[in-house]
């Protein structure tokens, strides 16, 4: 079972935004290059492999990348 609780772990304190560094951050975790995207294109290639040894390495690398997201 899991409990969502929405809070931050620790308290946050903007005192003045920065929207050019608030994208290039975003970018690196869900951009194009980011490490979300790359496990996404792994497990959605591994249906269309017409060999399961294969279709199992890209599902074993594809949720090996999602904890670095």
């Amino acid at each position: 079972m899991f409990v969502y609780e929405k809070k931050l772990q620790y308290p946050v304190r903007i005192t003045r935004p920065d929207p050019a560094m608030a994208s290039r951050i975003i970018s690196q975790y869900g951009g194009p290059d980011g490490e979300l995207a790359a496990s996404l294109r792994y497990l959605s290639q591994r249906y269309s492999m017409p060999d399961g040894r294969v279709a199992g390495l890209l599902t074993d690398v594809g949720v090996e990348e999602l904890p670095h997201y």
